[in-house]
């Protein structure tokens, strides 16, 4: 029987915008909201550079320490003075307010250059006789999307490292305000592990802006005591096709990449846009070729499909001194010294971390 080759399928020009639907519909994270898919980001990756600005306004300042809003008053007696009539009138002696000025952030994102290569030798037998399109392809993105999601916990990774560590220079942040740890140093039942109360207390690290945080993201072993508690709720999707798995109506979203020590894990609640995404197109995005010597002679292809992301933690700048020619590297990425926080109010950040020892 003729088996069929990737190069027989798999055309470039087809095969990107279909891989790239693929690898974006099936990604979880982004289906909850938690990482944006952002036309700004993306359009940035569309031009130069390693890292680029991502400017951004801070909300109005409501505080009392700036004095609040004006009281009116009536100041006509004020400016019928001699002064006012030898000369010009001044905003002092008129009685005019001092209009106030919005903040401004300047965040920094890094652009990701990455590929990656399978060997059509090991496809072959597969494919033969089946839809090879279909598994090739939903094997491709299957990849990019565990890889995507890798690069979005190594990203918030970082966040935590700088958040544990002292600020300075312009980072803003107050220390560890983004944690609620209550490992403990032993395991102690319903002291330690998830619960309730827990959930409670971490959310509450966002004030009166708690219920902004709309999704959670657990390893399996959390997801277990969750279920043991009876803590999870089912509800239907918008076509009533499939149950969403919520607690307190945030979406539950399950993942083993979560960070763990040991019996100690993160725990981690977003809010919509607490990440944003964002994706370009490579200049050769899939490529087919032929290695003609391997096998001993009798051939073998290759397919390479290259990716140029970026996921950018909302309120923060990535400011690592010396980055690779493809980007930071995951590592690099989970390194407290390259990230800044930029957003001086903690409500402005929409994440929360609560970690626990589970036995």
């Amino acid at each position: 029987m003729a088996a069929v080759q990737v190069s027989d399928v798999i055309v470039p020009e087809v095969f990107t915008p279909y891989l790239q639907q693929r690898t974006t519909e099936k990604t979880n994270i982004i289906d909850s909201g938690v990482l944006v898919l952002s036309p700004v980001i993306s359009g940035l990756l569309a031009g130069g550079g390693q890292t680029f600005q991502v400017p951004s306004f801070q909300d109005l300042d409501a505080s009392d320490a700036t004095g609040g809003e004006n009281v009116a008053s009536d100041t006509l007696a004020d400016i019928q003075t001699a002064s006012f009539e030898s000369g010009t009138p001044t905003d002092a002696n008129r009685g005019d307010s001092t209009p106030a000025k919005i903040g401004s952030s300047r965040e920094v994102a890094a652009r990701l250059v990455r590929n990656k290569s399978w060997s059509a030798m090991n496809l072959t037998a597969e494919l033969a006789g089946a839809d090879p399109m279909a598994a090739i392809g939903g094997r491709v993105a299957n990849y990019w999307r565990r890889r995507y999601q890798s690069l979005f916990v190594s990203t918030f990774k970082g966040v935590l490292a700088d958040n544990a560590a002292a600020p300075g220079g312009s980072d803003t942040h107050t220390q560890n305000d983004l944690t609620n740890d209550i490992s403990g140093g032993s395991f102690t039942d319903g002291v330690t592990n998830f619960g309730a109360d827990a959930v409670e207390d971490t959310l509450l690290t966002m004030g009166d802006s708690m219920n902004d945080l709309g999704a959670m993201l657990v390893h399996s072993v959390v997801y277990t005591r969750m279920k043991k508690l009876n803590l999870i709720d089912f509800i239907p999707d918008a076509r009533g096709e499939t149950n969403i798995e919520v607690y307190r109506g945030m979406r539950v979203i399950v993942d083993d990449a979560m960070p763990r020590t040991g019996s100690v894990y993160d725990t981690w609640f977003f809010g919509q846009g607490a990440a944003q995404f964002g994706e370009a197109t490579h200049d050769r995005p899939v490529a087919v070729h032929t290695e003609e010597l391997a096998g001993n002679g009798d051939g073998q292809e290759v397919l390479t499909t290259r990716k140029v992301i970026g996921i950018h933690p909302t309120g923060h700048a990535f400011i690592q001194g010396s980055i690779p020619d493809g980007g930071p590297a995951n590592s690099d990425i989970e390194t407290a010294a390259n990230w800044s926080r930029r957003l001086p109010e903690r409500k402005m950040i929409k994440f929360a971390r609560l970690v626990t020892r589970e036995a």
